[in-house]
């Protein structure tokens, strides 16, 4: 992803907030054959505080990507969507698409199986916990049989990146009064009607009238 100064996010606990947010991950490698992607939810690491991350693939995924062996890039894509040259008013101006994108580079580490049964664990509980009813893993129907069946059928992972980058293109090159119009247009009913968008762009401008550095 190329990067550009106007657009660098580089706050981590700003990117954080993006990964756990926008958890299914495009898993990218380099193999034998050339280029393989794979997409998987991914997790923040919550024994840390940086940006490591834990999931999982599905056999034989580890050994398509070359699991523990070979680079992985990770990408995480956060609210994105079209931008309509009309909404800067009557200036020269051409289509653009705003988005947030987060890109972690790095080897990871082979989970044992204890602990990709941990991560698999956590992984369902996150996301049941939302449900009015949740069923966890290791709750009835499914026994500790059922459970590990489907364990063995999957590698888990840590990855430390050794590669950051991360860019959040929220119209914060246009005056204040453009972004302004152009949230109102996204938060407004129409074809391209984007509130998780505008939620973002509003987020950002407000950080940036506070003086924050994201």
């Amino acid at each position: 992803m190329r990067q550009n100064p106007s657009f660098t996010l580089a706050d981590v606990t700003e990117i954080r907030r993006v990964i756990e947010a926008n958890p299914w991950a495009t898993v990218v490698s380099a193999g034998d054959e050339g280029l393989v992607a794979s997409h998987y939810a991914v997790l923040l690491d919550e024994a840390r505080d940086d940006l490591t991350i834990v999931g999982h693939v599905g056999r034989p995924d580890d050994l398509i990507h070359g699991l523990g062996e070979r680079e992985l890039l990770v990408v995480f894509q956060g609210p994105h969507g079209y931008v309509s040259p009309g909404w800067y008013g009557d200036v020269p101006s051409v289509p653009t698409w705003n988005y947030t994108a987060v890109h972690l580079a790095g080897v990871p580490e082979i989970l044992t199986d204890e602990e990709n049964l941990a991560v698999l664990d956590r992984l369902v509980a996150h996301f049941e916990s939302r449900m009015p009813d949740p069923r966890l893993m290791w709750e009835r129907p499914n026994d500790p049989a059922y459970v590990g069946r489907l364990a063995s059928g999957t590698v888990g992972f840590r990855l430390v990146p050794t590669r950051v980058v991360a860019k959040r293109k929220l119209s914060q090159n246009k005056p204040a009064e453009t972004i302004e119009t152009v949230i109102a247009a996204l938060t407004a009913e129409g074809p391209y009607s984007n509130p998780a968008l505008a939620a973002e762009m509003r987020r950002a401008q407000d950080a940036r009238r506070g003086g924050q550095q994201q």
